[in-house]
């Protein structure tokens, strides 16, 4: 009986531990939500891509009008915004109804991770944009968005690398295909989200 009790009392304890040191409060709605959004924007992309008169599949043969870039940069931002409110809409519900702090000490440091390899992939994105390298954006932006997510597995749900390790075989893959780039973000940010986030859902429900 004192054995048993001695058992349960460490799994106690583990599990506060678990919950003081990682951040167990994502939602996998949030990644379905954003995995849509990226899709709508995918579609949009191609549709832009289609009044202009553009081929995509050219890869770096594609001339980019000024006007152009910057609708395809707004579209970018309106796709992130969605993603990033989405997931704190979510994520704060979860917390709410776990009582748990959306805003801690281990928030903190899994918002730091994740966001220097994610902000260090914003300004190589930027440069590329800078010296017309268009056809390298998608993959650059799978690339760090899969490191941004696997330096940020030590403080959040394990099962996040999987999606990140995921991003980067795909953003890799890309580089030697530029005129499949689109498809491959597509698949990224939109599929990949979609099905990690009902996995998550259904696992931390």
């Amino acid at each position: 009986m004192e054995s048993k009790n001695y058992h349960e009392d460490l799994s106690h304890i583990r599990s506060m531990m678990e919950r003081s040191s990682r951040f167990i409060s994502l939602s996998g709605l949030s990644g379905v939500v954003a995995g849509l959004a990226a899709i709508f924007g995918a579609a949009y992309v191609c549709f832009v891509f289609e009044r202009e008169g553009l081929n995509y599949f050219d890869g770096d043969r594609i001339t980019f009008s000024k006007s152009m870039v910057n609708e395809l940069v707004i579209t970018g931002t309106v796709i992130l915004v969605v993603a990033v409110l989405s997931g704190y809409f979510f994520t704060a519900n979860k917390s709410k109804k776990k009582g748990l702090k959306i805003w801690d000490a281990t928030t903190k440091r899994l918002l730091f991770t994740f966001a220097i390899p994610l902000l260090t992939g914003g300004f190589v994105c930027l440069g590329l944009l800078y010296h017309h390298l268009f056809s390298l954006v998608a993959p650059a932006t799978l690339i760090f968005y899969g490191l941004a997510l696997v330096s940020a597995e030590r403080y959040t749900l394990t099962d996040i690398k999987y999606l990140g390790y995921c991003q980067i075989g795909l953003g890799l893959i890309s580089l030697f295909f530029l005129g499949w780039g689109l498809v491959a973000w597509t698949f990224g940010f939109g599929v990949l989200h979609i099905v990690y986030g009902l996995i998550m859902h259904k696992k931390y429900k």
